[in-house]
């Protein structure tokens, strides 16, 4: 285990609308909350669960209105018809940003069945070639929110679009994009958000202890932080078959200075999914608990370098 555990939780379709852009079914993030600042100001990934419109509204606006004044292209993205989208298109300066295109309010759901799966891959490629877009038309960058509730309501969908999650992050660490991605709890229920959540660096969703996202650009490194006990492994399990990270010269670098504890079970998950890859895990912490858990279990695939 890391360190001293905490008591509490982890915090840290039909006809187009004047503005609307082409149908895509995507996913994203945003800014603000809990989690490790990351070394581009640009830099925006969040996962932001909602109980009620008004609320969201209120994030939307905000993140949005920001992006404008950063110079960015801005999009909401949602399944229409949406009172949300309705209320941006009335407030002032998204209003003009959509006449002269520096906004749009893209439809989600009327291309798609409700049970579309995402190709991660495919939907990056998307965002990518947006963001370039928005360059070439004068922006500093691209900026979406978006209500991906529908887009993940069964399993299988989920799965698909935690994959996109990490990709993106990837991409996200090195190109102008920067994203906000919101999900109804009332319709997805917690343990539906948490799959998705985990998979960002920043989220308001206090009960996820623990976060696993992009690190260095170029490589699969990931960064993990917050909490890893019993309550939770088997959704770190499945978070690190989703992100996938990769080995670079037979070490699998994991950089984890902000995790607090880790127990016996996680690093075993860890350990195995390096193996998997035919390399050794390296796990970076700033506490030496760690290390010592690893000797104790016996664990030859399994590295852990103690910041001194």
């Amino acid at each position: 285990m890391i360190g001293n555990r905490r008591s509490g939780r982890f915090r840290r379709a039909g006809r187009r609308r004047p503005g609307s852009g082409p149908d895509l079914d995507c996913r994203y993030g945003v800014s603000r909350v809990s989690g490790r600042t990351r070394p581009t100001a640009a830099y925006r990934h969040v996962c932001w669960r909602y109980d009620d419109r008004a609320a969201l509204y209120s994030r939307v606006r905000a993140f949005l209105l920001d992006g404008l004044a950063l110079g960015e292209q801005i999009w909401y993205v949602t399944v229409e018809p949406d009172p949300v989208a309705d209320r941006l298109r009335e407030e002032p300066p998204i209003r003009d940003a959509l006449r002269r295109g520096a906004a749009r309010i893209v439809p989600v759901g009327s291309a798609y069945a409700p049970d579309h799966v995402v190709v991660p891959t495919d939907q990056v490629h998307a965002y990518a070639t947006a963001t370039e877009a928005a360059l070439a038309a004068g922006h500093t960058g691209l900026r979406v929110a978006a209500d991906a509730t529908a887009l993940v309501r069964t399993p299988r969908q989920r799965d698909a679009f935690a994959r996109y999650e990490h990709l993106i992050d990837r991409y996200m660490r090195v190109r102008p994009m920067s994203a906000m991605c919101a999900y109804d709890r009332q319709l997805l229920g917690d343990a539906a958000v948490a799959e998705l959540a985990c998979m960002h660096p920043g989220t308001n969703v206090e009960d996820v202890l623990f976060r696993l996202y992009a690190e260095s650009p170029g490589d699969g490194r990931a960064a993990l932080v917050g909490e890893l006990d019993a309550s939770n492994h088997e959704l770190f399990r499945a978070a690190l078959d989703r992100a996938d990270p990769r080995p670079v010269d037979g070490r699998l670098v994991v950089e984890a200075s902000d995790l607090r504890f880790i127990d016996h079970r996680n690093l075993i998950h860890l350990r195995d999914h390096a193996r998997a890859h035919g390399a050794v895990a390296v796990l970076r912490a700033s506490r030496s608990a760690a290390a010592r858990v690893a000797e104790l279990l016996d664990l030859p695939g399994l590295n852990v370098e103690v910041a001194r």
